[in-house]
């Protein structure tokens, strides 16, 4: 496709002569509705499974917006992308973008597959059955880029639920926020809100948290030493994994969706709180102090903030049809101003679960 193309031009090749079935999608996200088409019915249906605790049951016939999942195979389309940096700890070629005039085309430097994205259309093109898991984050990011128009921040953070009250976990790259919000978990009263993304927002002197509806994508170090997670792995590939260093099998890269309500039960999943308490993992792997939870002042240690702060990415568009550019930075002081009043544990010394969600359990009445 000639980089002159406009927005139409771009639809219509990621269409191409795709028609559409008659059923569709609608996903129930606080009030905000998503519709969902595709040319392929397993696509709907695998998608239908997935996000089954926010399907919406009767919308009236109306959706906030459209997004259309084509299912077709990896086409060139001609444009001269640019590479999207990726974030500090991360490595690898992972999006690509080309910008046309209020509208964003992004591909997938791995799969091939291409996203247009603009405020009036949303397309997903390309082998979206096999590639789900980036169809789901296109899909999510239309919900993200809703809320940070209506100023709620974004923080990379797990989130639970316990007694009506909102816990923001975050941690460094690699730092096990996953494991531990799985982990606390088994507690009965606490609810799955999100797994790597937390919305925040201040108002009135309240501080409210959301999730998105994505699932856990978690990794083997996490599956194999917790009994609920072992049927995501057969037998013999759980006990190969054991027989790996802690190290090698702390890192390695091998993802699984863990689908809350399969795992866990269907009502289990919450999609919105009063934050309560933010906990912040900064302990280490070489360490040999105990673990321990801290309250801090987050004031005092903004330096720990880079753990929780996350840039909206490359389908953020504002209301004006504007992207943001790769080096728009994150401003910590809204942060700060979002968290205030919001009680913020540091947990430090070495990486042992055990002891932290004995402490946290207490700590926060789980």
């Amino acid at each position: 496709m000639p980089n002159q193309y406009d927005i139409t031009t771009a639809a219509a090749l990621l269409q191409g002569d795709a028609q559409m079935v008659d059923s569709s999608l609608d996903l129930d996200l606080n009030g905000y509705i998503i519709r969902v088409r595709s040319n392929h019915q397993p696509l709907l249906k695998k998608l239908t499974h997935y996000f089954e605790p926010v399907v919406a049951s009767d919308t009236g016939g109306e959706a906030d917006i459209e997004v259309l999942a084509v299912e077709r195979e990896v086409m060139d389309s001609g444009l001269d992308f640019t590479d999207w940096t990726r974030e500090a700890g991360k490595s690898g070629r992972k999006d690509s973008y080309f910008d046309l005039h209020d509208a964003r085309v992004v591909r997938k430097v791995r799969t091939g597959m291409l996203f247009l994205q603009s405020n009036s259309l949303r397309i997903a093109a390309g082998p979206c059955l096999e590639n789900d898991n980036q169809l789901i984050n296109f899909i999510c990011s239309q919900y993200m880029s809703w809320l940070q128009q209506r100023e709620w921040l974004i923080c990379h953070a797990s989130g639970l639920v316990a007694e009506g009250r909102g816990i923001g976990i975050a941690g460094f790259s690699g730092g096990g926020k996953s494991t531990l919000m799985l982990n606390l978990l088994e507690n009965e009263p606490v609810n799955f809100l999100t797994n790597d993304r937390l919305f925040i927002h201040a108002t009135d002197g309240k501080v409210s948290a959301r999730g998105i509806p994505k699932m856990p994508r978690i990794n083997p170090g996490t599956i194999v030493n917790n009994k609920r997670l072992h049927s995501l792995l057969s037998t013999e590939r759980r006990e190969a994994l054991l027989q790996l260093p802690a190290e090698e099998l702390w890192v390695l890269e091998e993802k699984y969706d863990a689908l809350i309500p399969s795992l866990y039960g269907p009502q289990r999943v919450t999609t919105d709180a009063p934050l309560d308490a933010f906990v912040i993992l900064n302990w280490k792997r070489d360490s040999a102090d105990e673990s321990r939870v801290t309250e801090i002042d987050i004031n005092q240690r903004q330096e720990l903030l880079a753990a929780l702060m996350k840039s909206p990415g490359p389908f953020y568009q504002n209301t004006d049809g504007d992207f943001l550019s790769q080096d728009a930075t994150v401003e910590p002081q809204r942060y700060l101003q979002a968290l205030n009043g919001v009680t913020i544990y540091e947990v430090t010394g070495k990486v042992d679960f055990d002891a932290i969600e004995a402490q946290l359990s207490t700590l926060l009445a789980l």
